[in-house]
């Protein structure tokens, strides 16, 4: 008989497991924070102040998610309702050196991005006499440095206080199992720590499904995903060009790599938002000959989560729905419905391409495109899904 084939491990995703995860925007005071949330968010309830710590009490608001395939699949149903995918952003007070040991709003700021599941770190790069820096001048790989180092030594201080808890338990002795997973569970935390203490995020390690699992009980700071968000003057983020933009993306390869850089105006992103029409905005775009970058700001981040998107369609509702990648049908179900994950019993699954190419439903199932899909199935990106559940659910 051939050998069998070895099981592949599971990588199990840094991070809490979800649908609804937070989004946190993060800086120094006086770089943008506020204004790029009333931005992409399209709402006034930021306090974009000219003084640090303007904002105290974090804001929170539900951003759209672009969608081109949503739009389409509206057109085509021509539903009643239509029920678009969203973020949950947040707007977190301005960080300044020293965070880690309580200056300024110290721990309060720490904690909030703590309840958050990814952050958009704001670095400033435009200069502005009228506009305070909290370090007295402009210098963004200063500014990333002192964030990273902040973030870094809360995390050493979680770990410490997380390994004492765990050292507890292992130092009762004995050989029961409890006891000896602690004592494993102490090697790991030793190991975050020191990786903490050699300067680098834990979100860039290559860390084994164990120490993953131990990684997100912890909540550490340096373990969420991060999309860098350079702040330029309108003048520079038109003609794409800033002096400081290389010694960026050096910081970033050097201390984050793998991570996404992208340049943006939040002044520019503001005066666009006042706009009352997309035709507005798009014929100031074209005048300055320049485009928002707030959708790939979105839908990056979607990305930096691992979070992906299926559909449910009809002439009532075109409804899009927000799944963690490697979501099996049941699950998905259950994001519509408890009931239908615990009484599914099948999901006729089309793919996007295919309905767009052949045009409606009944020709999908003509061409043999409507596929039936058990419990094991793993819903993939775009997916068109109808749930057959028991119980008279559907």
């Amino acid at each position: 008989m051939p050998p069998k084939k070895a099981a592949k491990e599971e990588k199990i995703l840094l991070g809490r497991p979800g649908n609804n995860l937070k989004s946190g925007i993060v800086g120094l005071a006086n770089v943008g924070k506020s204004t790029f949330f009333q931005s992409i968010t399209k709402s006034h309830l930021g306090n974009p102040a000219n003084y640090p710590y303007a904002t105290i009490d974090p804001e929170e608001a539900r951003v759209i998610v672009p969608s081109p395939r949503f739009e389409w699949l509206c057109e085509s149903y021509k539903p009643a309702s239509k029920v678009p995918a969203n973020i949950t952003v947040f707007d977190i007070a301005g960080l300044t050196k020293g965070a880690s040991t309580g200056a300024g709003l110290g721990n309060a700021f720490l904690s909030h991005i703590r309840a958050v599941d990814a952050i958009y770190q704001v670095v400033r790069c435009f200069d502005d006499a009228e506009i305070i820096h909290v370090e007295g001048d402009v210098n963004p790989v200063r500014d990333l440095q002192i964030i990273l180092d902040e973030l870094r030594l809360k995390d050493i201080e979680f770990a410490q206080k997380y390994y004492e808890g765990v050292e507890k338990i292992a130092k009762r002795g004995g050989q029961s199992l409890e006891v000896k997973a602690k004592k494993e569970e102490m090697v790991i935390v030793e190991k975050i720590i020191k990786w903490l203490e050699d300067g680098k995020r834990v979100a860039k390690g290559d860390w084994t499904s164990k120490e993953v699992e131990i990684i997100n009980q912890m909540f550490l700071l340096t373990a969420k995903p991060t999309i860098y968000l350079i702040n330029l003057s309108e003048r520079d983020y038109i003609r794409k060009k800033n002096k400081n933009l290389l010694s960026i993306k050096e910081w970033v390869d050097a201390n984050s790599p793998g991570d996404v850089i992208i340049p943006l105006s939040v002044s520019l992103e503001d005066r666009l938002s006042q706009f009352e029409t997309e035709e507005e905005i798009e014929e100031e775009c074209k005048k300055i000959g320049a485009v928002s970058v707030l959708p790939k700001i979105i839908t990056t981040m979607r990305s930096a989560l691992n979070l992906i998107s299926f559909f449910t369609c009809g002439p009532d509702e075109v409804r899009e729905w927000t799944i963690r990648k490697g979501t099996k049908a049941p699950q998905a179900a259950g994001v519509i419905h408890t009931d239908l994950m615990n009484t599914f019993i099948l999901a006729q699954v089309t793919k996007y391409e295919d309905l767009k190419e052949l045009g409606d439903d009944n020709a999908v199932k003509a061409h043999g495109k409507l596929m039936q899909k058990g419990k094991e199935y793993v819903v993939e990106d775009g997916d068109i899904i109808y749930f057959r559940a028991g119980a008279g659910k559907n």
